[in-house]
C-alpha cells in the first residue's frame, strides 16, 4: 500500500458531512433496518392479542394438559381417547419421523438403483429408468400419494378376499397385515447379540479399510458383516431357547385375526414419498457417476479390472461423496412433503395438531409448535448430513 505524502497525517477521513463516512452510513442504515423490524414485530404482536381478546381465546400452552377426546389412527406409543393434547402431538411426531425415516430409506434405494439403470448399456433398462424419473417427478407429489391411495390401495379386496403374500403377510384394502413379534424372557440376550454384531462389523470394517490402504489386499467385509450381523443374533437365538415367536395373522370368514395392521394412509404416504423422491435422487445418481472422471475407469481398465468391479469400486465410491450434498436437500424435502399426509388422513404432526387447532382454537401456539419440530427436524438432518459430508468429502492435496 501507497501513502500519498502530500497529504498531511490525520486529513486522510472524508470531508464535509458525516454521512459521506461509508462506515457511518453504513451503522445508520442497520440502525433503521433494526428499529423498522422491531416497530413490525411489535405491530404484529399487539395486533394478535388484541385479536385473541376480541375472540375471548387465552394465550399459552396450558391446553396442552387438556384431554385430547379423539383417537388416532396410528400410535407408536400407548394412547387412547383420555391422553393429553400434548401426548397427541407426541403421537403425531412420532409417526412423522417414522413416515420420514423408511421414506428416506427406500427412495435412497429405488434412487440409486434407477439412477445407475439410466446408465445401463440395456436399452429397456436405460428406457424404462427414464421413464420412471420424468413421470414421478414431473407430477406434484399430491397426486401421486392420491394415486396409491385411491387408486392402488383402495381397490384392493376386502379383509375376506385378503391377497396372500410371501413370510405369512396379507394384504387388502384395510392395510398390511403381518405377523408380530412376541417378546420372552432371554430375548434381550438376542438384542444384545445385535449390538456386538454391529460393533464388530464397525470395527472390522475399518480394519479391513487400513489393510487395505496399507497393503492393496482387500478382506472380505460384506460377508463378514453378514455372517456377524446374522449369525450372531441367530445364533444367540437357538442357545437361548428361541425366546421369540410370531403372532400370526390367520384369514377367518370374514376378517383376519392375529398379528399387525399397517393401515392404508401409512402406505400411501410412504409410496408415495419414497417413489417420488427416488426420482430425483437418481438424477442426482447420474449426475454423480457422470461427474466422475472418465480416466479412473480408463485406469481401471488398464489394469484388468472388470467393467462390474470398475463401477463398484471405483465410480460408485466417488460418485457417493459427490452426491451428498444435493442427497441432503432431498432428504429435507422428502421430510417436509410429509406434512400433505393430512389429505388422507395419516395421523401426522400437521394432521394431529389440526386436530387439536380445531378443538381448542390455539391457532398461534400450533403454528408455532409445527415450526419448531420441523425446523428442528431440517437442522439436525443437515448437521448430521454435513458431519458425514466432511469425513466422506474427497481431500485435495
Amino acid at each position: 500500500m501507497t501513502i500519498d505524502a502530500t497529504i498531511p497525517p490525520g486529513k486522510d477521513k472524508p470531508t464535509g458531512s458525516i454521512l459521506n463516512d461509508p462506515k457511518v452510513r453504513g451503522f445508520i442504515y442497520q440502525a433503521v433496518t433494526l428499529l423498522l423490524l422491531i416497530v413490525f414485530i411489535y405491530w404484529i404482536a399487539m395486533n394478535t392479542s388484541e385479536n385473541l381478546k376480541r375472540a375471548n381465546i387465552a394465550s399459552g400452552y396450558g391446553f396442552l394438559n387438556g384431554r385430547a377426546g379423539f383417537d388416532v389412527g396410528q400410535s407408536l406409543i400407548a394412547y387412547s381417547s383420555d391422553s393429553t393434547y400434548g401426548r397427541a402431538l407426541v403421537v403425531g411426531f412420532f409417526n412423522t419421523i417414522l413416515v420420514a425415516v423408511a421414506g428416506i430409506v427406500t427412495a435412497t434405494i429405488i434412487g440409486f438403483l434407477v439412477g445407475i439403470g439410466r446408465l445401463s448399456k440395456n436399452w429397456l433398462i436405460a428406457k424404462l429408468s427414464m421413464v420412471y424419473v420424468e413421470v414421478f417427478r414431473n407430477i406434484p407429489p399430491l397426486l401421486v400419494i392420491f394415486f396409491w391411495y385411491s387408486g392402488v390401495l383402495a381397490v384392493l379386496p376386502q379383509p375376506r378376499d385378503s391377497v396372500a403374500l410371501p413370510l405369512d403377510m396379507y394384504i387388502n384394502n384395510r392395510g398390511l397385515a403381518f405377523p408380530r413379534p412376541v417378546f420372552e424372557s432371554g430375548s434381550q440376550f438376542i438384542l444384545l447379540a445385535l449390538i456386538i454384531a454391529a460393533i464388530g462389523s464397525f470395527l472390522f470394517a475399518r480394519y479391513a479399510n487400513k489393510k487395505q490402504m496399507e497393503t492393496g489386499k482387500r478382506l472380505p467385509v460384506l460377508w463378514t458383516v453378514l455372517g456377524l450381523l446374522i449369525g450372531l443374533p441367530l445364533l444367540t437365538y437357538f442357545v437361548t431357547g428361541g425366546p421369540i415367536s410370531f403372532d400370526v395373522p390367520v384369514a377367518g370368514k370374514f376378517n383376519l385375526t392375529g398379528g399387525s395392521v399397517v393401515g392404508p394412509e401409512f402406505l400411501s404416504l410412504f409410496l408415495a414419498l419414497s417413489f417420488y423422491t427416488a426420482s430425483f435422487i437418481a438424477e442426482i445418481v447420474r449426475a454423480g457417476i457422470r461427474g466422475v472422471s472418465h480416466g479412473q475407469s480408463e485406469a481401471a481398465h488398464a489394469l484388468g479390472v472388470r467393467p462390474g468391479l470398475t463401477t463398484r469400486l471405483v465410480v460408485v465410491p466417488q460418485a457417493m461423496r459427490i452426491i451428498i450434498p444435493p442427497l441432503t436437500s432431498q432428504y429435507l424435502n422428502l421430510t417436509k412433503n410429509s406434512s400433505l399426509a393430512i389429505a388422507i388422513g395419516y395421523s401426522d404432526l400437521v394432521s394431529t395438531g389440526g386436530t387439536i387447532l380445531n378443538q381448542t382454537g390455539q391457532a398461534i401456539e400450533i403454528v408455532s409448535i409445527w415450526i419448531v419440530v420441523y425446523l428442528t427436524l431440517s437442522l439436525s438432518t443437515s448437521a448430521i448430513m454435513n458431519w458425514f459430508n466432511a469425513k466422506m468429502a474427497l481431500v485435495e492435496r
